[in-house]
């Protein structure tokens, strides 16, 4: 999601999220045991490893957690992921983008292109959507870590693009090649973000009413709620008041 709604869309699908930290969690470490099996185990010497670990702790996973998925990956019997990317179109030609991490493409491909026609979408040719985005490095931290200006400040300092902030938080934003120099400029700054990755970020947003948003919503849940998939990434805004009505 993306616009001017960024943060109150974010709220309400991380309160959905929140509900099911289970599920949250197995995603993190399928994240952490990838980057450790396709790098080193050691996070010192893995910047893909160390960025999943932050993020996890970013979300209050258990030392305990992190560390079982770190070994898992060093099992003769670990699982073998494929990282996949699927592009399709929700209600009102809305364009998404999904992530995903599994071990049988056959079974998510299914389930994704299942989720996108059950709520009046379509899965697309890759392609289809992700030349309507960016791929961008993007850092949230929370609304009491500075004030407007002084994260403008600290953006230009750390060599990102733009800092977008609004009461809920502020998120950092700056191209993909310089993610790893902007984050470190940013956490010597301020201090690790509650989240840093690379997004797939809009060129333009298209704004949906109530009924095709609640919809899209489900789409997106839906999406969200398979254990194989990672990210989902739609370029709509949704105005404030309709976005406190479905989140009411």
């Amino acid at each position: 999601m993306a616009g001017h709604s960024k943060f109150k869309n974010i709220m309400y699908r991380k309160g959905a999220q929140d509900a099911k930290r289970s599920k949250m969690f197995s995603k993190l470490s399928k994240e952490i045991t990838v980057a450790a099996k396709l790098g080193d185990p050691n996070p010192d010497s893995n910047p893909r490893l160390r960025l999943a670990i932050q993020n996890a702790r970013a979300q209050s996973m258990p030392n305990d957690n992190i560390k079982r998925a770190i070994q898992r990956s060093q099992g003769g019997d670990a699982d073998t992921y494929e990282e996949l990317r699927y592009e399709g179109f929700g209600p009102g030609g809305i364009g998404l983008i999904v992530e995903a991490l599994t071990d049988n493409k056959n079974r998510t491909a299914g389930e994704v292109r299942a989720a996108f026609t059950k709520h009046g979408g379509n899965l697309g040719e890759t392609g289809s959507v992700s030349f309507m985005f960016d791929q961008v490095g993007s850092f949230v931290y929370p609304a009491d870590a500075g004030s407007e200006e002084e994260m403008l400040d600290a953006a230009i300092e750390a060599g990102a693009d733009e800092c977008l902030s609004d009461e809920y938080g502020h998120e950092f934003i700056c191209a993909a090649s310089d993610f790893a120099a902007v984050k470190d400029a940013l956490e010597a700054k301020l201090g690790e973000a509650k989240e840093a990755k690379i997004v797939w970020k809009p060129q333009n947003t298209i704004e949906v009413d109530a009924d095709r948003g609640v919809t899209l919503l489900k789409l997106m849940e839906a999406l969200e709620d398979n254990d194989d998939v990672q990210n989902v990434y739609a370029n709509f805004e949704m105005p404030d008041e309709v976005m406190e009505r479905l989140a009411s």
